[in-house]
């Protein structure tokens, strides 16, 4: 079993940039979009938030109670996610929730040597759970590249995009 202290370390650097990225949002910032039919921030952050519970819901779904109302449910009759209808301010605490779901699920089936279930024959991270955060980190970094590229074409000036840049300094620590 190989040791996860690199991979923690980077995805908690991961929601250091995530908690970066949001913290430097304007309210009016979360409904910018393309103009072409493309997601708004806000739908990014949302489904970045929502794919953590969304694959634990599917691989340990002990792992994703927490992110989940059992009161109300989907057409299919499973519980909702606790921040489908919250407003975009929450989504921090989402994020942070997920990625807290997300190691607990991760260590827990590493321990037990149980892998992830694989109801619909994906591959749910079959060769270690571990991939799981691997996984996460890269799909928050696609979709913070198009929030950046949407608050640039929203008006942020190259100045202010520069200082948003300096989020890279976390990965460089």
């Amino acid at each position: 079993m190989t040791d996860l202290t690199l991979l923690l370390e980077a995805f908690r650097r991961n929601a250091r940039v995530n908690d970066t990225l949001t913290a430097a949002l304007t309210t009016e910032e979360f409904s910018l979009t393309d103009g072409r039919g493309g997601w708004t921030v806000e739908r990014h952050l949302r489904h970045m938030a929502g794919f953590r519970v969304g694959w634990l819901w599917n691989m340990s779904r002990d792992h994703a109670m927490p992110l989940l109302n059992p009161d109300e449910l989907d057409a299919d009759g499973d519980p909702q996610w606790r921040w489908a209808n919250a407003p975009a301010a929450s989504l921090p605490e989402a994020l942070a929730a997920g990625d807290a779901a997300a190691i607990a699920a991760v260590e827990a089936h590493r321990a037990s040597g149980e892998p992830f279930a694989d109801p619909w024959g994906e591959g749910t991270y079959q060769s270690d759970p571990a991939h799981f955060l691997m996984h996460t980190i890269v799909h928050d970094s696609h979709h913070r590249g198009q929030v950046l590229s949407l608050i640039r074409q929203g008006g942020r000036t190259p100045e202010q995009m520069d200082a948003l840049d300096n989020h890279w300094a976390i990965w460089r620590e």
